[in-house]
């Protein structure tokens, strides 16, 4: 940080005199009213006091600017409890109850579609884990709550000739990939919840992948189909270099600690 001073502002001319602050001769400042100091210390638990809504809002107004920009840039931009938000789409739709959808689809003899309710009905399980992103950001100790994406494949039926899956998401741009035997770990999930909440838009809701001990860009966000396919696909940041397996630690030519 520069030392340098700089000089202070010209006098206003339009400053009335008796009403310009007592000189100070002894430099020791002017005293600090008792009024004051209650003041500050009221704003301050005040402060305390909103700053959860202040957040919220905050995450709220950036999130719904960073699903339509088209620039990438908010992603620079930090989000609450340390999150970046990234989009690759110009826009992103937002979807509830009453028009979310989630296919399961491909290579099952049990096609389904899930609404966000069915989705809410079935068991949940919960994970606390690091978020890891490939660019260096990480944010500790992270619960995230859902359906493990395994028993949603046991329900449709898995067909003996797939060996992948196929992510798809409603953004209409984002895809993902993951083996067979990735998706049936017990860390991997299709997420509602996060910080014990319902997933906002903004970080990819009402429902996204999560692939715990994977960096965060396989976890899709506004996930919406999953298909079974016979063999791994690329999805969108693998297709222009990014690892296909993202493990923490070993890959991308990182070194993080892995989060698991």
């Amino acid at each position: 940080m520069s030392t340098d001073q700089q000089p202070g502002p010209d006098p206003d001319p339009d400053l009335d005199p008796d009403s310009a602050p007592a000189p100070d001769p002894d430099g020791r400042g002017v005293p600090v009213g008792r009024r004051l100091v209650l003041g500050m210390v009221g704003l301050g638990a005040l402060g305390l006091a909103l700053a959860p809504k202040l957040q919220s809002g905050f995450d709220a107004v950036l999130g719904a600017a960073a699903s339509k920009d088209p620039t990438g840039l908010t992603g620079l931009l930090p989000g609450g409890g340390g999150f970046r938000y990234y989009s690759v789409a110009s826009s992103v739709p937002e979807r509830g109850p009453a028009d979310y959808r989630l296919t399961v689809d491909g290579l099952v003899e049990r096609p389904v579609t899930y609404t966000l309710d069915a989705l809410r009905a079935l068991p949940q399980t919960r994970i606390v884990r690091d978020v890891q992103c490939v660019t260096g950001w990480r944010v500790p100790e992270t619960p995230f709550e859902g359906v493990p994406l395994f028993r949603l494949l046991d329900a449709a039926g898995v067909r003996p000739e797939a060996r992948a899956i196929r992510f798809t998401c409603f953004d209409g741009t984002y895809t993902e990939s993951l083996t067979l035997p990735q998706a049936r770990r017990e860390d991997v999930m299709v997420a509602l919840n996060m910080q014990d909440k319902p997933l906002s838009h903004a970080h990819g809701g009402p429902v996204r992948l999560y692939a715990a001990p994977m960096y965060f860009y396989k976890s899709a966000k506004w996930l919406s189909g999953i298909t079974l396919t016979p063999d791994v696909q690329p999805g969108y940041w693998e297709k222009l270099g990014y690892d296909v397996d993202a493990w923490v630690g070993k890959s991308n030519g990182r070194d993080d600690a892995p989060t698991v």
